[in-house]
């Protein structure tokens, strides 16, 4: 998610928070409908009793963070009419956003929005960016075993995988897996992956994924056919990154994304366990 908009959306967010006469921070759930993208409010209301069932399965008060009240509202003749809104906590706000679809923009940056106990955008974009870290190193997990399944398939034996992936990295770094993990300091049983910053991993991903649609495509039935492909899309990423000025070999290492996956789980679970903070926030 670029700079920009995390700053756009923060103070998006931002302005659209209110506060009770007892100084409670809360948003209208009318409102929160439209930051994150739900056009209709039945589709979001469904997304709301999640959220209420995940309040009450957390051990809180579903009343302490969802309130429902009634509004008027001006209509287009000039009359008014009442309408049913929520006004929504901080806490409310954070559940009702984990249970929408992440990969939708507004959604992946209010999950990390409210969850945090302080709005400052940088912290916010800091998440956010670790977030899509875990998530492009979950996809290329899943499409490195897509790719094994594809090479079992079609040769009959997916034994000679690891040399495939290695001739991958190979190419699009320039040097071996094992020159790499030298660079990046790796342990010598961690995958070099784990230690790779999000634009590697997403290259990665991108290579695998043109093997594996090739693969399909021209029916390749041998392992050097494959290993030939993926070589191939390796040395066409690694001359697109070139062209942008960007070396993978250079690249710094980044920090072992089982520690950040585990950090973003513990903060999930304080999150939960403790709305208190998140409802104070800013403060």
């Amino acid at each position: 998610m670029k700079h920009e908009t995390v700053i756009t959306l923060t103070t998006t967010f931002e302005s659209h928070a209110q506060e009770t006469d007892d100084g409670i921070e809360f948003w209208l759930a009318r409102d929160l409908q439209h930051l994150l993208g739900y056009s209709k409010w039945e589709n979001f209301l469904n997304v709301v009793s999640k959220a209420k069932t995940a309040c009450e399965i957390s051990e809180q008060k579903i009343a302490d963070h969802f309130a429902d009240i009634r509004k008027m509202v001006d209509l287009g003749s000039g009359s008014q009419r009442e309408i049913d809104d929520i006004m929504l906590t901080r806490y409310a706000c954070y559940l009702v956003a984990q249970n929408g679809d992440s990969k939708k923009e507004p959604i992946a940056f209010a999950q990390n929005y409210f969850a945090l106990q302080t709005r400052k955008a940088e912290l916010i974009e800091n998440r956010l960016l670790e977030t899509e870290r875990v998530s492009a190193r979950h996809k290329l997990t899943s499409s490195e075993k897509d790719l094994s399944s594809v090479i079992f398939q079609q040769t009959g034996s997916n034994n000679n995988f690891g040399v495939i992936r290695s001739k991958g990295d190979q190419a699009l770094f320039g040097k071996s897996t094992q020159a790499m993990k030298s660079r990046w300091k790796v342990p010598i049983k961690r995958p070099l992956a784990d230690f790779a910053p999000t634009i590697i991993l997403k290259a990665k991903d991108f290579a695998t994924e043109i093997t594996i649609h090739n693969a399909r495509e021209h029916q390749l039935s041998t392992e050097p056919a494959i290993s030939d492909e993926h070589t191939k899309n390796n040395m066409a990423v690694r001359k697109t990154l070139l062209n942008r000025g960007i070396r993978p070999e250079e690249l710094p290492p980044a920090e072992d994304v089982k520690k950040v996956e585990r950090r973003l789980a513990s903060e999930e679970k304080k999150s939960m366990k403790n709305p208190d903070a998140l409802d104070t926030a800013g403060g």
